[in-house]
């Protein structure tokens, strides 16, 4: 009963059906992986939760299809057609994002092949290799003095050497990447990218920016990173 239930249609009567509990047993494998990878990518990053989810399922979509598809050339050669549009149809993400993909991608196929151990082994070893990364980037993150400074100013201020005297005081250079106006023309927002002297002395850089521009809104945050919800 259960083999004739899940049947292909269109198969042969020589075709081997996938037993229902090796079918189970491979997704769920593949589903702990990606829920692994999303974990592992998560940690001390930025992320969306519809990306996070995605990778949760990711393996186990792939490792499906894989199955599906195993020992028919011309249904793998549609599917792998099927999976290069979805590149087109995505906004471009970070190189560390495509490689979180390619990797569950990977996991998901060597699972649906059945090889599960192979699977999960892969799967921790890349892990731990992007945790690692990871911590290191965190850590140099916190170290570094690069600085994104944003300032509002009202529109009749000249901001190009209004603050001149402040950077020299408190970074060591200091760039102006953005300007641009707001409400209404009624104010500027603009961004610079600083390297600071000293940490210790962040509030007091602060301070003297609303001291010049009027009070109004200043922040200075981490070097910024472009986050793609794909």
């Amino acid at each position: 009963m259960q083999n004739t239930i899940f049947k292909g249609l269109f198969d042969s009567e020589t075709a081997t059906v996938i037993p229902v509990e090796k079918f189970i047993l491979c997704i769920g494998v593949s589903l702990l992986i990606g829920v692994f990878l999303a974990l592992v990518y998560a940690w001390k990053s930025r992320y969306t939760k519809s990306f996070v989810m995605t990778l949760s399922m990711l393996p186990a979509v792939v490792c499906a299809v894989i199955m599906m598809v195993n020992g028919n050339i011309g249904a793998g050669v549609a599917v792998a057609g099927a999976f290069s549009l979805v590149r087109f149809r995505s906004v471009p993400g970070t190189a560390k994002e495509i490689a979180t993909i390619f990797l569950a991608m990977g996991a998901g196929l060597i699972a649906g092949m059945g090889y599960l151990a192979y699977a999960v082994l892969f799967s921790l070893i890349l892990g731990v290799i992007m945790l690692v990364f990871n911590f290191i980037s965190y850590k140099s993150a916190l170290k570094s003095k690069e600085r994104i400074l944003k300032i509002t100013i009202p529109e009749n201020l000249n901001y190009t050497d209004v603050f001149e005297k402040t950077f020299e005081k408190y970074t060591t250079s200091h760039t102006l990447t953005l300007s641009k106006t707001s409400n209404m023309g009624s104010m500027y927002k603009l961004t610079y990218k600083v390297n600071l002297k000293n940490l210790n002395e962040e509030k007091a850089f602060i301070d003297d920016i609303r001291c010049l521009n009027g009070n109004l809104e200043v922040s200075l945050s981490l070097d910024e990173v472009n986050i793609c919800e794909l």
